[in-house]
């Protein structure tokens, strides 16, 4: 639990909004908590853009550790993006050139003001962290540092539509809770009369997403605007970049230290997608004094020694019996001083006929895997979120679909820690295929820990962005990236790799039922081992954690629908998995507004049939204020058949229990080597 702090070295007062005028005449709202005496003491400016609705969304969220900043000498806003939350304008898509013009208008006007000392930095986690390092890499010649969390620098490789080239579950789940979020009004409070005219020019101007995302099935110009790896030379100023082995957007973290030139660090601890200081797996660390030190390095001159401390801290994690959630997972920080690191030694391990893995290679023998649908359903979550974080659970389950491979007991601990690789040696005997890679670890006892995993649409062999057909009995070598992952195995566990051709509901499975054949002997997992480093025990520690007084709020827990669960009809062979979102009662008093949402995304598919893939979501979200209330609700459905998607949305607006707006879509979309 966070140290809640409520002495300062400087009193600050919080300004509810201020708007932010953009060049178009469209203003932009902000919460800004300001030192008393920065008028006549200039200081740095902290900001975070995001679209989450400042006003009732993300209150005591912000709260916490905006007003700790500010309370040691920063200027710290929370702005809206534009057509969200209490901002003016229209909004179309996720990062888009539009926001970031935006967000460097807005930087450049923070900079202008007299409260303000001349220089910006920027931080976010998910989105936040997305749009910082977009705007860095458009210079703005105010913002002087980000720091970004569980975010990506490749919007394809490593977002929530796409998983190697793979059609994730999260892409039209994402679209329901942006479609939901972009419906809400804005607050009278705070831009008056207005806010009638601006809600129904949203209410009008809003549709679903995934009918833009689903047109971009391969890494196309669409993508790589805003993927900052298509430039790194382009930010010239000093990131710090964290995240969670938990979360799914922690491999882009090593991608950074690789690619940039410029001052940075890596952080990446054991949890889930959350900011380190109030994670729900411990440890949790002072993360709010952690970057206090960073901004005061970069914002403020001052030599913190921050950056006198090694580039890349990761959590090494010790091994842990198989478990839907952990609430803390042991372990040690080590660190490298530069990434990539000379200490890692690759260690190849050749998947041979008989499921053995093994340091020698053996005779080349084919070995067919033609996966059942329910594969996966021991996956858990692909990126966890909060309290609901769920893990894998024992991989035995979906080994019993797959190609298995294992090692003799180690004789010694072994640690590893980057992305493993597996080189493939196969054919298919269809023309569109996908593999998904498992790394484990085996107890004693046959219990079977998933450490990592990597999937790879097996038409994007050559490059996401030129995909091929294959042709059936053709064999092909190519290259399975695993996501960056430290895990120690300990001595008398045995290493698995695992290979599938269905790992549903986290992929969209292929639309016919396919046979891989791996070539044994060809084929060959390797393993970035690092050796213990004694030099790790005298890391300097953090802090514990600490943040400011939250805005009075009351949660009301989930119900028990907040967990995901499993159902398989023996008879019919369909197979149900549901994913509850955006579940719970909210009430934030000091505003007199609650916020009430119930929504759930449901896969469905019957085992032997690929095209019976379904996936339904259902929203229903009411803010009430003290003179209105308002809801959302839609529902939308996406079913495939071996040519197309398609998608189906009913968008219904309510006013004080009245229907008000209704609108639906039913699109056709090419399916594009999926």
């Amino acid at each position: 639990m966070a140290k809640v702090i409520t002495q300062f070295p400087r009193k600050v007062r919080i300004v509810e909004n201020v708007f932010i005028p953009m060049s178009d005449g469209v203003q932009l709202a902000a919460k800004l908590w300001l030192p008393e005496d920065a008028e006549t003491n200039p200081v740095p400016a902290i900001l975070e853009y995001v679209p989450y609705r400042k006003r009732e969304g993300t209150r005591s969220y912000d709260q916490g550790s905006h007003m700790y900043w500010a309370g040691h000498g920063y200027a710290c806003l929370r702005l809206d993006i534009r057509g969200s939350g209490d901002s003016e304008g229209l909004i179309d898509d996720e990062y888009t050139p539009q926001e970031q013009k935006d967000g460097c208008e807005a930087i450049a006007w923070i900079a202008r003001q007299s409260w303000c000392a001349g220089s910006v930095g920027m931080v976010g986690i998910s989105w936040g962290g997305f749009n910082g390092l977009q705007i860095a890499a458009l210079q703005p010649p105010a913002l002087k540092t980000v720091i970004t969390v569980g975010s990506t620098d490749d919007r394809y490789a490593t977002d929530i539509h796409w998983v190697g080239g793979c059609l994730s579950k999260d892409n039209f789940d994402w679209s329901a809770t942006m479609l939901a979020n972009n419906d809400l009004p804005p607050d009278p409070e705070i831009v008056g009369e207005k806010w009638r005219a601006m809600w129904d020019e949203r209410i009008k101007h809003n549709k679903p997403w995934i009918l833009t995302w689903l047109k971009h099935q391969r890494r196309d110009d669409y993508w790589k605007q805003g993927s900052v790896c298509e430039d790194f030379s382009k930010i010239n100023i000093p990131v710090y970049a964290v995240n969670g082995w938990a979360d799914n957007y922690s491999e882009s973290i090593p991608r950074l230290l690789a690619g940039l030139s410029v001052p940075c660090k890596g952080l990446i601890g054991p949890w889930a997608h959350s900011y380190p200081h109030h994670a729900t797996v411990k440890p949790e660390i002072g993360w709010l004094q952690e970057a206090l030190r960073w901004w005061d390095q970069w914002l403020k001159g001052r030599d913190t020694g921050i950056m006198d401390e090694p580039r890349y801290r990761v959590w090494m994690q010790e091994s842990l019996p198989p478990k839907t959630c952990y609430h803390e997972r042991p372990g040690r920080w080590v660190a490298e001083a530069e990434w990539p690191s000379k200490n890692i030694a690759w260690r190849k391990l050749h998947l041979n006929a008989g499921g053995a893995l093994e340091e020698r290679t053996r005779r080349t023998a084919p070995l067919p895997i033609c996966s059942p649908l329910w594969v996966g359903m021991a996956a858990g979550e692909v990126g966890r979120y909060g309290d609901q974080a769920e893990w894998a659970t024992d991989q035995r389950e979906d080994d019993g679909g797959s190609l298995v491979f294992v090692t003799e007991p180690l004789k010694e601990r072994l640690e590893i820690l980057g992305a493993p690789q597996l080189d493939l040696a196969f054919s298919s005997d269809k023309p569109l295929a996908l593999v998904a890679v498992r790394l484990n670890d085996v107890a004693p006892d046959g219990s079977s820990t998933r450490v990592t995993v990597g999937l790879l649409n097996l038409n994007h062999l050559k490059s996401h962005e030129k995909p091929v057909r294959l042709r059936p009995g053709t064999r092909y070598q190519t290259t399975v990236d695993l996501d960056d992952i430290a895990h120690a195995f300990p001595a008398g566990h045995r290493i698995a790799v695992s290979l599938s051709t269905v790992y549903w509901p986290i992929a969209w499975p292929s639309p016919e039922l396919v046979t891989l054949t791996v070539f044994s002997g060809r084929t060959a997992l390797r393993l970035p081992v690092r050796p213990e480093n004694p030099a790790d025990s005298a890391l300097p520690a953090f802090g514990d954690p600490e943040l400011a007084e939250d805005t009075p709020v009351n949660k009301l827990e989930p119900s028990p629908l907040g967990r995901r669960t499993v159902t398989r009809d023996l008879l019919t062979g369909k197979i149900t998995v549901d994913f509850p979102r955006w579940t719970g009662h909210t009430e934030l008093t000091d505003i007199g507004q609650t916020v009430d949402g119930q929504a759930l995304c449901r896969h469905t598919i019957v085992e032997g049939d690929p095209l019976s893939s379904a996936v339904e979501t259902e929203y229903r979200v009411r803010l009430k204020r003290p003179d209105t209330s308002v809801t959302h609700h839609s529902t939308g459905r996406m079913t495939c058949d071996a040519t197309h998607f398609r998608v189906e949305v009913t968008l219904d607006v309510y006013e004080n229990d009245t229907k008000i707006f209704t609108r639906s879509w039913d699109q056709r979309i090419k399916r594009d080597f999926m």
